[in-house]
């Protein structure tokens, strides 16, 4: 997991737009709280059959560009932390690898147009062979109003569920993104954690099917 101070836009076209922020010690509180809580959620949801162990690298550089994922998007995606992947992530290391960055300024009220909190994909040789996932910033009432540590779980769980399904076990539509689809409803304290748990136990109802990770595949 690491944390990053600024950012560059590098949009396709020449003209480059500069966006400044240094997260404050609150929003790095903030989303270090919430990150301590998805090793939890993790645990609780499947059973203990999965647990997590992590790290936590504060990278002494700043954030200098951002890959522009659609005309109203961008996002630290692993070409933009490239060498700090190499440094400390090297293939094999670790499973998954999460970023937190300032995408807003909270004081100021700028922010990099961003499509959504938090950004995922799946492991391959450009994610040194780890699920990779991006959170933003937020404000301190963002964190609260989920289940402690669920929007790292919701990330992890889009590359978790793409990992899976390679070994030939279905995942519900929109896997992690499924939970009102299949008639689930928000939580306003659980947030969509019993959609989660279905999902991490293969019990997602789609057309008279179950699908998602069976229990018996975290051994």
């Amino acid at each position: 997991m690491g944390d990053y101070g600024s950012a560059e836009r590098r949009p396709t076209t020449k003209r480059r737009k500069r966006f400044h922020h240094i997260a404050s010690e609150r929003e790095l509180t903030d989303a270090l709280d919430s990150f301590a809580g998805f090793p939890k959620l993790v645990s609780e949801l499947t059973a203990g059959r999965a647990g997590i162990e992590y790290e936590i690298v504060r990278p002494g550089h700043a954030l200098t560009s951002l890959t522009r994922e659609s005309p109203s998007r961008f996002w630290p995606s692993p070409r933009d932390i490239r060498s700090d992947l190499d440094e400390f992530a090297p293939s094999g290391k670790y499973d998954s690898v999460f970023v937190f960055w300032p995408q807003r300024d909270l004081k100021n009220s700028t922010a990099v147009p961003c499509d959504a909190w938090g950004l995922a994909i799946g492991a391959s040789d450009w994610t040194k062979d780890a699920t990779y996932a991006a959170i933003a910033n937020a404000p301190s009432s963002a964190w609260k109003n989920e289940a402690r540590g669920e929007v790292w779980l919701h990330e992890w769980l889009h590359g978790v569920s793409a990992h899976f399904a390679q070994y030939g076990h279905v995942m519900p539509e929109r896997d992690a993104d499924g939970g009102d689809l299949h008639g689930y409803v928000r939580s306003p304290t659980a947030g969509w954690t019993e959609y989660y748990r279905d999902l991490m136990n293969g019990n997602v109802l789609e057309n008279g099917k179950r699908f998602g990770i069976p229990s018996g595949a975290w051994a």
